[in-house]
């Protein structure tokens, strides 16, 4: 944490990065002043467009990298990969027998009449879920010991079929971790290339399925998250950074870089965290009791409902539902998050006329590289950004403050032929039906979350920021009888701006199985003084020298 400046210093330099799967957003404060840009990303070394964005607004503050005093790094990058399912080759290491609890999950209907239910595809295919032989009890005690020699031999075989990633997940190993670091120090040994995500570090809380769901996600996008985070690091470090950067969390922190790299899964919401920041803020401005946060970007959209001025935060949320967004239709991730619903829509989502000879729009989006086809960037597929180059919504010239050139005559093209042709409509049409399926999904998805928090979501303000939400804020607020719509300043890097309103933190869970009745009062107290020791250790490496408050609840 930057110590204050004296009265005659310069105002302290504070730049916030968000990268998205098709922008990356770059906001630098220093007093009263702002400058921002907005940038293509680049998917396979997400660190150049950010070090390339630093540099042009330092340039243009009249500023160089020793100056910085705060950086605060966001991403969407971990969730994007998730919900398009292009995250690492990934193992799955389980106590025997249990490989497939990843299939059975809770043994729960999400819709109790459909007959043509789909359950979410596991992010670790079955040729690649282990089962190893060893067994704890729910006290920790060990009935089964770990087999090291089978350990061993997989450890050849994951690097044999191009493994990444593993996770560890054994049954009860919130009581008993021993077993599961066992494995990672024989897995480094002996495939020493591996990412390795054990869940008694990520997620140590009873419950397995989640559990493992939750570790299984760690691992699935550590690779890809954490190597940005060391590349970043190192690269700015280079340029003169004084001090490492510090990251947003799902939760609405902001954590160490450390925490990223070991628990990428804790930044899976880190990106739209920062938007329900503005939005709080944004509300609290224009004294909108009742807000609902929307964020939409290249990849995804972000809803969220803000009541009395505070977002609501859980401990466990689902990602990549499949059913008409229904709760139950994802996987679950247990980490603290501020509470929202995502989905696959955004300026990036792909249209398509599907096998019914509907019209579709997302999950999957043209990201940054090739784009939408009005890129003029080899993109061929019609996306929600085409459709608004062809109905003139977009003016070419400014669009992402003038570094990307759209090409409306790529745009009709595209729609003509994937959309407008084999569904008998002119292109006007067909980019229309683009915008209003799209804007119906979000619409659905935020009926969706209001039913389930037991809201109504014509009782809020339509509060609209990110790259594509000004778009659609007027559209959605009449499907969902929203009467007013706030377009902050900045709406465009809204998420980013919001990092610098967060505050500092961090949170640790704990599972202690015992009868109510025979409660060790003095085991509980000590578990939550380790809890608390080993917070204080994450925070102080960001807040030094600042008083620490604690909230502890059992």
């Amino acid at each position: 944490m930057p110590t204050p400046s004296a009265p005659d210093a310069a105002p302290a330099l504070r730049v916030a990065v968000d990268v998205g799967g098709t922008f990356t957003d770059i906001v630098l404060e220093s007093g009263p002043r702002r400058w921002s840009a907005k940038l293509l990303t680049t998917p396979d070394t997400p660190e150049t467009a950010v070090l390339q964005g630093i540099q042009e607004l330092l340039d243009r503050a009249g500023a160089s990298w020793p100056r910085i005093d705060l950086l605060i790094l966001g991403t969407t990058l971990a969730t994007n990969a998730l919900i398009e399912r292009k995250g690492a080759r990934t193992a799955l290491l389980t106590t025997a027998g249990f490989r497939d609890l990843v299939e059975i999950g809770l043994e729960d209907r999400y819709a109790q009449y459909d007959i043509f239910l789909d359950k979410p595809e596991p992010l670790v295919p079955r040729p690649w879920r282990h089962g190893i032989t060893e067994r704890v009890d729910a006290q920790g005690r060990v009935l089964t010991p770990l087999d090291e020699a089978q350990v061993i031999a997989l450890a050849r075989e994951l690097t044999e079929v191009g493994i990444e990633s593993v996770a560890v997940c054994l049954l009860h190993s919130y009581a008993h971790p021993e077993h599961e670091r066992r494995i990672r120090e024989l897995l480094r040994a002996h495939a020493p290339g591996l990412w390795i995500s054990l869940s008694s570090d990520v997620c140590a809380e009873i419950r397995e399925y989640p559990r493992l769901s939750t570790v299984s996600a760690n691992a699935y996008v550590q690779p890809q998250v954490s190597g940005y985070l060391r590349r970043f690091n190192d690269a700015a470090r280079e340029r003169g950074l004084r001090e490492e950067p510090f990251l947003m969390t799902s939760g609405g922190s902001i954590a160490t870089l450390q925490t990223g790299i070991e628990e990428p899964v804790r930044l899976v919401e880190s990106g739209p965290a920062g938007g329900a920041i503005l939005a709080q803020q944004i509300a609290q401005q224009t004294g909108a009791a009742r807000a609902l946060s929307f964020d939409m970007g290249g990849t995804t959209a972000k809803i969220c409902y803000i009541d009395d001025y505070e977002p609501q935060v859980s401990r466990s949320f689902e990602f990549g539902r499949v059913h008409r967004h229904l709760k139950g239709s994802g996987l679950p991730i247990r980490i603290p998050v501020i509470e929202m619903v995502e989905i696959g829509a955004g300026g990036g989502s792909i249209a398509r006329i599907n096998h019914l000879g509907s019209l579709q729009v997302g999950p999957d989006s043209a990201g940054s590289a090739p784009g939408p086809a009005a890129y003029g960037n080899g993109g061929t597929l019609p996306t929600v950004t085409d459709a608004h180059a062809v109905l003139g919504t977009l003016t070419p010239e400014r669009f992402a403050v003038g570094k990307v050139a759209l090409r409306p005559e790529l745009a009709r093209e595209a729609i003509q032929a994937h959309l407008a042709a084999p569904a008998g409509l002119d292109t006007p049409q067909a980019a229309h039906a683009v915008v209003e399926v799209v804007s119906e999904n979000m619409a659905n998805a935020a009926r969706v979350h209001a039913s389930e928090l037991g809201k109504s979501a014509d009782e809020h303000v339509l509060i609209a920021f990110g790259g594509a939400a000004p778009l659609h804020a007027a559209g959605l607020a009449r499907k969902l009888g929203i009467a007013r719509v706030v377009i902050p300043e900045s709406a465009g890097v809204g998420s980013a701006v919001g990092f610098l309103w967060a505050p500092i933190a961090y949170q640790a869970v704990r599972s202690f199985h015992q009868r109510l009745a025979q409660v060790d009062h003095a085991a509980v107290q000590a578990l939550l003084d380790e809890l608390a020791a080993g917070v204080d250790a994450v925070v102080r490496r960001a807040a030094p020298d600042v008083a620490l408050r604690h909230k502890r609840v059992v």
